[in-house]
């Protein structure tokens, strides 16, 4: 285990408590973990030293519009942006909030979003993001709940949250636009005794008062972010200055040891939501070293060309986003000719063949990557060095093809809003943890622990068991849920509930869910989250959601077929018909049962675990249909609900 080292034993079960494997840490904090820089105790220090620092350079960019086209970027420096978040915060004192105060912020990643909150936390007033995706009912939830004051939000949300209304005004006395406000809105608000700005009033709001900064303590809250959980009400995370400011730490640390450091150079691309922890503690680490934010125009079919002009150096994804590439990849390859793509092959595999073999990514292949993949780096702006993916897992085939043809680092993280983002990410240059979440951050303890009734053991030669983590980074809590807090948080572990494997190398590899387990009629458990990421492998599926209770036998799934490898299949074998049509065909059905069936049988499933029948659906499982969530997690009892008829219809005809 190279890259992590053990610094405290396992331990047997005892009174009543699972057995637990070994402590670990990354090897990088072999030493002690990475102390936060003098001076830094809170978000706002990492906002006002870069200010201090960096003056002018390039903070937050957008792309104006002109004559209807989008143009260049257009950028505000460090110094332009204090000045107007010193100006915002002003205006929200004197709407007669003060430290401990809660402002909701609602809408896509944009710049007034980012000035919103650095107002927050110079004054010492609670951040409490509010998803781009959430519907009236989830948003009226946490206004009340979070007791929100004062909201801004995207022009286009502002009905939205009208709607909300009486409901939210028990607590909620001003709403800012962050673009126009129409006198309707304002007349609509003023009947519940609320105040409606566009962003330029509120900003003259307060134009002859200055209030003083109060004194901010790394243990204060900065942030409330609720997780857009799948199942139940949203549960608030209480996040402190101190959580951000370790992981800034380790990060830092990490990032130096594999001589990738972030410099004011660097440019990030925002487009991930910062309502999501994931994305705002990357922007913070941005902001940390001087460097540029540009935000996408909030399409994201316009992503890749908002990427070509911006030229980012970084790129957060989601797997879907990833895939997403893969797939316009492989179509180009496969639409270019053959000498095209017979050139494009043998490239890919010579390159993988040395990479696999210890050669670094950018010494694998020298003139495949200037002659072959310089194209595809293009395609992403040209400067990306790393591309690093988190939120959900990433399908195994499309990791490994992107570190060969993107020229970048290829990296996979974990984490949860309650650890502050990242806990785990993979190493450059290491071909051996594709498919893992790589080895803890240096700022965090790691074990593992038994759960016997998944046979998981943590003390086995292959150690399995659930994730627990130790540390600085971790949450404070769940607001006004002292129940749910104790359940996961025992002796300083916060339980993840996600399963995983410590590999050879110190990596982690994340292989189920404690949850996600039923029983089938035989009395046989089915761990579904473990089965999800084996038949994730089949490159003609996109994404795989399976079925199976206690009163059937078998399992059933619904899967979303990768529109290229099943029109190429339906090509070779003489079917004809759109990409519906072919969804709805017996023998495309027949074709991606029997490629499910081979991964089962290749990975060596159990009978009970391989799948006897499938439903194809064209359409991605989506945030419309509310059957994922905003960081692509299934939600298994919304989907059952879409998919019951289905689902019946699959049972009857099986038998």
């Amino acid at each position: 285990m190279q890259n992590v080292v053990e610094v405290e034993p396992g331990r047997p079960a005892a009174d009543g408590r699972p057995s637990a494997g070994p402590t670990y840490r990354s090897a990088f904090a072999r030493d002690g973990f990475p102390a936060p820089v003098p001076g830094l105790d809170s978000c706002y220090d990492i906002f006002r030293m870069a200010v201090e620092k960096y003056p002018n350079n390039r903070m937050l960019g957008h792309r104006e519009t002109v004559d209807g086209k989008a143009g260049t970027y257009v950028w505000k420096t460090y110094k332009e942006v204090f000045d107007i978040a010193k100006r915002i915060g002003n205006s929200i004192r004197s709407c007669g909030l003060a430290k401990g105060s809660r402002c909701g912020i609602y809408g896509a990643n944009c710049p007034e979003w980012i000035i919103t909150m650095e107002a927050c936390n110079a004054h010492g007033i609670y951040c409490v993001p509010l998803y781009d995706t959430l519907g009236a009912g989830a948003v009226e939830f946490i206004l009340c709940h979070a007791e929100v004051e004062i909201a801004f939000a995207e022009e286009k949300k502002i009905e939205l949250l009208l709607k909300t209304l009486p409901k939210s005004n028990e607590f909620l006395k001003t709403i800012v636009s962050f673009g126009k406000a129409t006198q309707e809105q304002k007349e609509e608000a003023s009947k519940y005794g609320l105040s409606i700005y566009s962003w330029d009033e509120f900003m003259s709001l307060a134009s002859d008062q200055e209030f003083e900064l109060p004194d901010k303590e790394k243990t204060d809250i900065c942030t409330i972010m609720y997780t857009s959980g799948t199942t139940g009400d949203p549960k608030g995370v209480l996040i402190s200055n101190a959580s951000i400011i370790c992981l800034i730490a380790g990060v830092d640390r990490l990032l130096n040891c594999v001589n990738e450091e972030l410099a004011e150079s660097d440019v990030y691309m925002s487009y991930l939501p910062l309502a999501h922890i994931f994305d705002r503690v990357v922007e913070e680490l941005f902001i940390f070293h001087g460097a540029s934010i540009g935000f996408w125009r909030g399409d994201v079919k316009l992503l890749v060309e908002d990427i070509g002009v911006l030229k980012p150096t970084i790129l957060c994804a989601v797997p879907r986003v990833l895939d997403r590439i893969f797939s316009g990849l492989q179509a180009k390859i496969s639409s270019g000719g053959i000498i095209k793509s017979t050139l494009f092959n043998l490239a890919y595999k010579f390159k993988q063949f040395r990479m696999m073999r210890g050669a670094k990514h950018d010494e694998a292949a020298a003139i495949c990557d200037k002659v072959v993949f310089s194209k595809v780096k293009e395609g992403l702006g040209g400067n990306v060095r790393v591309i690093l993916s988190g939120a959900a897992p990433l399908a195994t085939h499309v990791e490994e093809y992107l570190r060969v043809v993107t020229c970048a680092h290829v990296i996979q993280g974990y984490g949860l809003t309650e650890t502050c983002a990242g806990s785990f990410v993979s190493l450059p240059n290491q071909m051996s943890m594709i498919g893992t979440v790589g080895p803890p951050v240096p700022n965090i303890d790691v074990r593992l622990e038994s759960v016997p009734e998944m046979d998981y053991d943590a003390l086995a030669s292959t150690a399995r068991g659930e994730i627990c983590i130790k540390g600085e980074t971790l949450f404070s809590g769940y607001y006004k849920r002292e129940d749910l807090t104790k359940e996961v948080l025992v002796d300083g572990w916060f339980h993840t509930g996600d399963i995983g494997e410590w590999q050879p190398d110190g990596s982690m590899k994340i292989i189920d869910r404690k949850k996600n387990i039923f029983k089938l009629s035989q009395g046989e458990y089915v761990a579904v989250e473990n089965l999800e990421n084996i038949y994730g492998l089949v490159s003609a599926i996109d994404s795989i959601w399976i079925y199976g209770n206690s009163f059937e036998s078998f399992l059933v799934a619904v899967v979303n077929p990768n529109k290229e490898a099943l029109e190429s299949w339906a090509a070779a074998n003489g079917i004809s018909g759109d990409f519906e049509s072919l969804c709805q065909n017996p023998k495309a059905r027949e074709y991606i049962l029997g490629e499910l069936s081979r991964i089962g049988k290749e990975k060596k499933l159990k009978g009970f675990e391989f799948i006897k029948d499938v439903h194809l659906e064209p359409v991605p499982f989506d945030m419309d249909r509310d059957l994922i969530t905003p960081t692509y997690k299934k939600k298994r009892p919304q989907l059952l609900k879409y998919y019951q008829g289905i689902i019946d219809n699959m049972y009857k005809s099986a038998k």
